[in-house]
């Protein structure tokens, strides 16, 4: 067979979009070996012959070299008696598309790849900063965390495990402002701070950033107990006071420090540790039912909504699920929860701002019996004190945060 020119016709329209098969290539008086050529993740051919050629058809789907290689011997046959073939072939692939996004965060892809379209500067642990030094640790497979120490210290520290924010799926607790952050807290309130570095979803998808903070704080708790050996971490056996354990977050991490002191409140912690407080700041909670000044309508469109069903696809309830929304009815009555002192922060124009306020009113109407306060900044939006810590709002934040830290 004399070699011979092929034309690829775009005159096949596209399927929709809902379909994964996305193009048709339409590819004529076209020689044998151009199959090797195409490259897809599944192919169809169908050839028809002119002239005198009986005709075939042939569906065969293309993943592998033997595959290949029985199309080309069957090109072959034909071509073998000089007649031109007339080749309709259609290629059928299937296109890589958005499944679900959250942006300007992520995308996730059919193919289950997630496309992180934000993605953290990070920063080294400091020797000093502030009077504070930091060093990162692994907890587990799944968990890492930075530790914050102040220096010159010669007493026993208040310990804060913290749990940074995100909506469960960015940010990092070895991110800049992470860093930056806690270095402040530990610097003002003279603790010794774990920040937790949990996993994310949707590769992770929940309960696992669950999980993986209460394996942290019980990995914390077990530093607790005498005997030390070379797993433990010195910091936590000479400095840490485990009579003033706190637990804390921002977002998604308030949401985190709400459910492990829940579980506390029914599960032990190693060597009998309490939790002595927590704080909430600016609370990822959330529900079907608006609350206070929330959206009445788009609920489900709405980027709180989305980024739940993302980071949980499988939770019971869905947007009701009680790890989402406390008030939910199989939500556990708030008053079992494993603390003794409890502060909740809010921001005025903070979409989350009246469930917040909710839940504070929830836990003061409940029976809790320990000491509850509320800290609400106006004139600010869901975590400024983050995102803008050099401003006199989050000074004052700091303050009021560092000074809740440092009762006994």
């Amino acid at each position: 067979m004399s070699a011979t020119s092929f034309h690829v016709s775009t005159n096949a329209q596209p399927k929709p979009h809902h379909t994964p098969w996305s193009y048709m290539l339409c590819v004529s008086n076209c020689p044998f070996d151009i199959i090797h050529h195409i490259d897809s993740n599944l192919v169809y051919i169908l050839f028809q012959t002119c002239k005198c050629f009986p005709r075939p058809s042939y569906g065969l789907p293309i993943g592998s070299s033997i595959q290949t290689q029985v199309v080309s011997y069957h090109l072959q046959t034909f071509a073998s008696n000089n007649y031109y073939l007339s080749l309709f072939i259609m290629v059928l692939v299937e296109e890589k598309h958005v499944t679900a996004e959250l942006l300007p965060f992520l995308r996730v892809h059919n193919d289950g790849t997630v496309e992180r379209l934000y993605n953290p500067q990070l920063a080294p642990p400091s020797s000093l900063v502030d009077g504070v030094r930091s060093k990162d640790t692994v907890i587990s497979p799944e968990v890492s965390a930075r530790l914050y120490l102040p220096c010159n210290t010669t007493e026993k520290l208040p310990i804060l495990v913290y749990f940074h924010g995100g909506g469960f799926c960015i940010e990092s607790a070895f991110s800049i402002l992470s860093h930056q952050y806690i270095n402040t807290i530990a610097s003002q309130a003279n603790a010794l701070v774990i920040s937790v570095d949990y996993r994310l979803a949707p590769e992770h998808p929940l309960p696992a950033a669950y999980e993986d903070s209460w394996t942290a704080l019980q990995w914390v708790a077990t530093h607790s107990t005498e005997g030390l050996n070379e797993k433990d971490e010195p910091w936590l056996i000479q400095h840490g006071d485990f009579n003033r354990l706190y637990i804390g977050g921002d977002s998604a991490g308030a949401n985190i420090s709400h459910h492990i002191a829940m579980r506390v409140g029914t599960e032990e912690l190693h060597g009998g540790v309490k939790i002595l407080g927590a704080f909430l700041s600016h609370p990822y909670f959330w529900g079907s039912e608006p609350l206070g000044s929330e959206p009445v309508t788009s609920r489900e469109t709405s980027l709180l909504y989305r980024t739940w069903m993302l980071v949980y696809p499988g939770a019971p309830e869905g947007i009701d699920n009680p790890h989402i929304n406390p008030f939910a009815k199989t939500a556990p009555c708030l008053a079992g929860i494993g603390c003794r002192r409890l502060i909740v922060c809010v921001a005025s124009q903070d979409e989350l701002r009246d469930r917040a306020v909710h839940y504070y009113d929830a836990m003061r109407e409940g029976g809790w019996e320990g000491e509850l306060s509320v800290f609400e900044v106006e004139g600010e939006g869901h975590g400024f004190h983050i995102f803008n810590p050099n401003t006199k709002n989050a000074k004052e934040m700091f303050k009021r945060l560092a000074g809740f830290l440092q009762v006994s």
